[in-house]
Formats: C-alpha cells, sequence, structure tokens
C-alpha cells in the first residue's frame, strides 16, 4: 500500500471511481491547506507545539509561518472546530486565504507563493514501482526544478552583464520589468541567489539550497563566510535544507557574535558544564558532559544518559585536573549500570543526581560501587 497526493486550485475533488481512492478517518486527518494548524506528534524534538501552515510541499510535507519544514509523519491537523461542516468550510477558506495572501504580496514573490493554494490529500492506494531508468529520469527531472532558481539567476546576469537587453530597452530594470514581471529587487535576488549557490557548490556543500527564499540573506554576508553559515543552517534542520528562518537567525548570530569552529574550541575528551540549552534539552542545564564528537559548528557531548549536540556557547569548561580525570571513568560506569537491564526506580534517580555531579564523594562512589554489586556489574 501507498500514497497519493491529489492537488487542485483551492477545490477538493475525489474522482467518482469505486474503489480507487478511499478515504477513511485516518487519511482524513491529513487533509490540510493552508491556513491550518498543525500539531508535532509525540516523538519529535518539538512534540506538542502547535504551528500555522503557509506553505505545501511535495509528499505531504509542509512549512509554517515560522519557516520550519515538518514531514508528513511528523504532524497532525488540528481538528476544525466547527463541527461536521468542517470540511465545507475548509474548502471555503482556502481560496478566500488565497485571494488575501495574494494581495498581499510584492509581485515577485507572486510565483514562488502559489503552490500554497493546494490541498494535500492523503490516501490509501496502490502504488507502482518504477523502472531504474525511470528512477533516474525522476531523479534529473527533479534536479532541474531544484534547480530551477540558479538557472534563472545565472541567465539573468548573463543578460545583464552582456547588456543583451540594449536592443529594447535602455536600462536592465526596464528590461526586467516588462519582459519577466520581475521587480529591480527581485531580479537582484535571483541572481545573488545563483552567485551564492555557486559558491557553495564550488566549497564542496553536499546539501544544496532549492530557492532563493533561503539564501537571501546569505547574501549579507561575505563570500567565504557563506559556505559557513549555510553548513551551520542545515546541522540546526537535523540534515535537510534549511529554511530561510534559520539561515536568517544564524545570520543574525553571527553578525552579533562570530561563528567559532568547534575544532577551534576544544578537543574530544575535553570537560564541561551544560548552560543555557532550551527546549527539550533543558533539563541538562547543569550535568557534566563529555566531548566526542567534533562538527563543523556543534559538538556532540555524552552526559550521563544521552548523547546531544549542542553549541560552544553552552558549554562552560571544567578545568579541574582530578574531575578530568575522574569524570570519563564515572560516565562508564553509569552507562554500564543504565544498559544493564531494567533498574529499581529509585537507582535512576541516583544515576541522574550522579549526572551533576563534577565529583563523587566518598559516600557516592561507595553509592555507586554497592549499585554494580547489586546488579553484578563489575567496575
Amino acid at each position: 500500500m501507498g500514497e497519493v497526493w491529489v492537488s487542485w486550485d483551492g477545490l477538493l475533488q475525489i474522482p467518482d471511481v469505486p474503489n480507487l481512492l478511499q478515504i477513511d478517518d485516518a487519511a482524513k486527518a491529513k487533509i490540510i491547506a493552508v491556513g491550518d494548524r498543525i500539531k508535532i506528534v509525540d516523538g519529535h524534538r518539538q512534540a506538542g507545539e502547535i504551528f500555522t501552515v503557509e506553505r505545501l510541499l511535495a509528499r505531504g510535507a509542509v512549512e509554517t509561518t515560522t519557516e520550519q519544514i515538518f514531514e508528513r509523519e511528523e504532524w497532525q491537523r488540528v481538528p476544525n472546530s466547527i463541527g461536521s461542516e468542517g470540511d465545507k468550510e475548509l474548502i471555503h477558506s482556502t481560496a478566500s486565504y488565497q485571494e488575501m495572501l495574494m494581495g498581499s504580496l510584492p509581485t515577485d514573490e507572486l510565483e514562488e507563493r502559489t503552490p500554497e493554494t493546494t490541498l494535500a490529500i492523503a490516501a490509501t492506494v496502490q502504488t507502482e514501482e518504477l523502472t531504474e531508468d525511470e528512477e533516474q529520469e525522476r531523479h534529473r527531472l527533479e534536479l532541474k526544478v531544484e534547480r530551477a532558481f540558479v538557472e534563472a539567476g545565472t541567465a539573468l546576469r548573463e543578460l545583464r552583464d552582456k547588456r543583451l537587453y540594449r536592443s529594447t530597452h535602455k536600462t536592465f530594470e526596464d528590461y526586467c520589468r516588462e519582459r519577466f514581471a520581475f521587480t529591480r529587487m527581485a531580479a537582484h535576488f535571483k541572481i545573488a541567489a545563483a552567485t551564492i549557490w555557486e559558491n557553495l557548490y564550488t566549497n564542496g556543500i553536499q546539501t544544496l539550497p532549492s530557492s532563493e527564499r533561503q539564501v537571501r540573506e546569505l547574501a549579507t554576508v561575505e563570500p567565504e563566510q557563506q559556505p559557513l553559515v549555510w553548513q551551520q543552517a542545515i546541522e540546526q534542520a537535523n540534515g535537510r535544507i534549511p529554511s530561510g528562518r534559520i539561515v536568517k537567525d544564524i545570520v543574525k548570530r553571527l553578525k552579533e557574535k562570530p561563528l567559532i569552529k568547534a575544532s577551534d574550541f576544544c578537543s574530544i575528551g575535553d570537560v564541561f558544564t551544560l548552560t543555557r540549552l532550551e527546549g527539550t534539552e533543558r533539563k541538562y542545564n547543569g550535568c557534566w558532559a563529555i566531548a566526542s564528537e567534533l562538527r563543523d559548528f556543534t559538538i556532540a557531548v555524552d552526559v550521563h544518559d544521552n548523547t546531544i549536540a549542542v553549541k560552544p556557547d553552552n558549554l562552560d569548561p571544567i578545568d579541574l585536573p582530578d574531575v578530568r580525570r575522574q569524570l570519563p571513568e564515572t560516565l562508564k560506569r553509569i552507562r554500564h549500570l543504565r544498559n544493564c537491564g531494567l533498574l529499581d526506580r529509585c537507582a535512576y534517580m541516583v544515576l541522574e543526581s550522579l549526572g551533576r555531579q563534577t565529583y563523587l564523594t566518598d559516600f557516592e562512589a561507595d553509592l555507586l560501587t554497592f549499585m554494580e554489586q547489586r546488579y553484578g556489574i563489575s567496575s
């Protein structure tokens, strides 16, 4: 079984073909439109948070008004409070929202916003496997779609630099406005985005941007800093293509405080106290941590019950020689206990408490030894 995504211009239509499209309650819960609210499902680091949908993407992914992207399995639509007439109202409100949105956007952004008028429907249908040649053709065409903004920007740059507009227009701005309905700023953004994309590609970046809006803020930083900012944005987006909002936030922080490469900040095995963590990782504030992997701008650290990625700003170095020597052994003993099977609830409380102590007192060391003996672990 698979899934199908059907989209029309603001109007939901279901083909009258028996057994082809069967919408059940679970599928109906995935009907989504621009302006709807979604709730992030359990298991995600932002579980329980509610967002408003701003744009619908392929395969059921959505982009929110905060410019965050969530895959289909990561969200659930917040039920419409208007009851049984909800589906009719949803269809009607989508068209109204489209008109309102289009009327408030500048001309140069209309072509980017048009897909927001679609509805996505998850349904249980049979899917068909592609041949190897078809898979390659699909990949080729998808790359063309993703790189369309690069080709547009490159073409505009060549038209401008060679002054190929001069036979019909006096200025490049007039040419873009009359020939493509682009404002001067829109043409500038497209040219700049193509230049940035080429810079990222030349510097060996594997996860490249797929739209001009994602890199718009990179135009405000020096070319040599663009790959560094983009790579940090990828890490912050959990390895995916980051949104323009993520890039904007990083650029803002960069202007306030320069980026620090992890390798310039510490070495593997260095010990720290965690601080200024937010969200689900806030519970680790005050815990000790040991650097286990140095990434570009983040550091993977081992804590008593997990491994998390943090920024240098979240780490306060511990320079006491005795603590630096003792903590790796303490971590090893705690991990052995946690991995030996189901422990008594009191044991978990003790281990969590030890995860906040930068050194063990004699009593705490004896308590840890007692637990090891109780669960048959040799220290």
